[in-house]
């Protein structure tokens, strides 16, 4: 019996691997169409509707100025379908448009697939416009969340 192991978190200094991902605004987002334009901040997230989840997404929403100061765009992602991230983007009162993962391609490239839950765990991954991946973090509890004002100190590094 082959075991094959678990893909994990791109390396700092490698590059992002690309996705194209469904968005609750209705168009395709690919990654690595921000290069050269943007810092990418990708933000995984177990499940719609959760306490930790929502707090998360409406505090991105609350601060998307100060991420557009810095030039990053935030890519929340989760691997719940479009229709179910439409509903929470409207229940939560939020702006920011979230991404869907449904055939869990980018959280598995990413290295946060939860095998056992077949979900995407709490990370984040902070990507330069080169699409050089600088800064990474995982969550070892889904109910823990960095705050946004760590997010931006880590983006003020790239500066």
């Amino acid at each position: 019996m082959q075991i094959i192991a678990a893909p994990s978190v791109p390396a700092i200094g490698s590059m992002a691997p690309d996705f194209t991902l469904s968005s609750t605004s209705g168009a395709s987002v690919t990654l690595s169409s921000f290069r050269g334009q943007q810092h990418v901040l990708l933000a995984f997230f177990p499940f719609a509707f959760t306490r930790v989840c929502t707090a998360e997404v409406c505090a991105f929403g609350d601060d998307y100025g100060q991420f557009a100061e810095q030039g990053v765009a935030v890519l929340p992602i989760s691997t719940d379908a479009v229709p179910s991230l439409k509903a929470f983007k409207e229940q939560s009162h939020t702006s920011v448009d979230l991404l869907s993962d449904f055939k869990r391609q980018a959280s598995a490239a990413f290295g946060v697939l939860d095998t056992d839950g077949f979900f995407a765990k709490r990370a984040y991954v902070l990507i330069d416009k080169a699409g050089t991946v600088r800064w990474t973090h995982v969550e070892q509890s889904l109910g823990d969340r960095r705050d946004n004002a760590e997010l931006l100190a880590e983006i003020a590094r790239l500066q």
